[in-house]
């Protein structure tokens, strides 16, 4: 049994609270679903093993849930923490997925009909909201207070976040929509309606990955004329670095490797390319202070100061050096602070650190002495508060001023999605962004990659 298994069995142990207004951990439908019928979905089998298999769909449970056909969702890079079991209490045969849109089948008795309506396509927000408590009223949907009741989550973060797709018991125990139907609950809350005029390769994006930068770099805040270092070049990073040009930056300045940083060269816009830097740290050194390192190459970039922001947009799992991977395979800590300590030590002083990448709990050697000395904002951007954030966004497609398709790679099926995980791990193929279709999907829209099978 997994780390993430025993958390689960531990959890279920101790039992949930009793704060959620939705029925709680229903990760499949082997329950609940509908008798004698099935569809294909996503299903986490165990550390680093995910597996297309067929499964009950789902029913109305209660009165507020939608069913939706899925016609488009993703991959995105908090699911390998999934895969990769660091992120705890996954269960074997949880159906996987947290970004996803498609057309209403069903709709609960309680459901607002003036807002959902069968037949009508919607994007569904990553996160689950009740529409009505104290963080929802604000629209900082990400943390609801009604429809996670997990004990483990709010004893080790002294509060707890929303239910969340497709992302473990730790975050409700909700099944994903990486499959053909998906059940979501308050779905006159937790869906937008897609407007005629913009397909399900743009629309599916404000699910997750465009809230989420887009709120990275407005957390964070970026002003006119900073300078902006971006740590992880996949999506989300990217499109931070569209969006700090929205915000006026004046130079952006990627930190990763090939072949993502080739890729964001080749998608960004022309008319910008100037302001437009790219830091490969695979060739540079770690830990050798007489030898050009990360931190080093930001100050000589940034008139010696270093880069007015840093955004983090990778993840706290992947160690770079010995000491940390060590600490990390004992349990001696979760989270690496490599990439934490070269963004405080490389902004100016007086600088800002905006943290978007997943980190799950503790970490060793975080440099809380530059921190406080140097006067760095360090800002922990939250899981995205998408409802917060969508309607403007898909105002912005719908005007022209953001197309999502500059980062979207890959189309694929959804029969090969367990082997798409794994590419995309390993980042064959120049694999950034994909999009998933399934029998249910509209024809593919102009401008949006061709079908690739595997």
């Amino acid at each position: 049994m997994s780390v993430s298994q025993a958390a689960w069995q531990a959890e279920k142990a101790t039992g949930h609270s009793d704060n959620a207004t939705t029925q709680q951990d229903v990760a499949n439908y082997a329950e609940t679903g509908k008798e004698g019928s099935s569809m294909k979905a996503l299903v986490w089998q165990g550390k680093n093993k995910v597996e297309m298999v067929d499964v009950p769909r789902p029913n109305i449970l209660e009165d507020r849930d939608v069913i939706l056909k899925v016609t488009g969702s993703t991959v995105c890079g908090s699911d390998l923490h999934l895969l990769h079991g660091s992120v705890v209490q996954m269960s074997k045969g949880d159906i996987l997925g947290h970004e996803f849109c498609g057309i209403v089948d069903e709709v609960g008795a309680g459901v607002d009909k003036s807002k959902i309506k069968v037949g009508k396509r919607y994007v569904a927000s990553f996160q689950i909201a009740c529409g009505h408590c104290f963080f929802c009223d604000q629209k900082l949907s990400s943390q609801c207070e009604k429809t996670n009741s997990n004990t483990a989550e709010n004893a080790m973060y002294g509060g707890r976040t929303a239910g969340m797709f497709g992302y473990s018991h730790f975050t409700g125990g909700f099944a994903g929509g990486q499959a053909e139907y998906v059940r979501v609950p308050y779905g006159d809350v937790n869906l937008l309606e897609i407007p005629e005029d913009v397909p399900d390769e743009k629309a599916l994006y404000l699910s997750d990955v465009l809230a989420t930068s887009y709120n990275c770099v407005k957390d964070t805040a970026v002003y006119t004329n900073d300078e902006v270092a971006i740590f992880g070049a996949g999506p989300i990073g990217q499109m931070c670095g569209i969006f700090a040009l929205g915000e006026g930056a004046k130079k952006v300045i990627f930190v990763d490797q090939e072949p993502r940083l080739s890729f964001v060269k080749e998608h960004w816009p022309v008319s910008h390319l100037d302001k437009l830097e790219l830091v490969d740290y695979s060739k540079l050194s770690f830990g050798v202070t007489n030898k050009p390192t990360v931190v080093s190459k930001l100050k000589e970039l940034c008139g010696g100061r270093g880069p007015d922001c840093a955004l983090e947009c990778a993840a706290g799992e992947y160690a770079k050096g010995w000491m940390h991977w060590i600490e990390m395979m004992t349990g001696a800590e979760t989270d690496t602070s490599e990439i934490l300590n070269e963004m405080i030590e490389g902004v100016r002083n007086y600088g800002r650190v905006g943290i978007t990448g997943i980190y799950v709990g503790y970490t060793n050697h975080f440099n809380i002495g530059s921190v406080m000395q140097r006067g760095i904002r360090v800002i922990g951007n939250g899981q995205a508060p998408v409802h917060k954030y969508w309607n403007e966004l898909l105002d912005q497609i719908r005007k022209g001023e953001l197309d999502p398709l500059q980062m979207v790679s890959h189309r694929v099926r959804l029969e090969d999605l367990d082997k798409v995980y794994y590419k995309f791990q390993k980042r064959e193929d120049s694999m950034q962004k994909v999009f998933v279709e399934t029998k249910f999907s509209l024809p593919k829209a102009d401008g949006s990659p061709s079908l690739t099978t595997y």
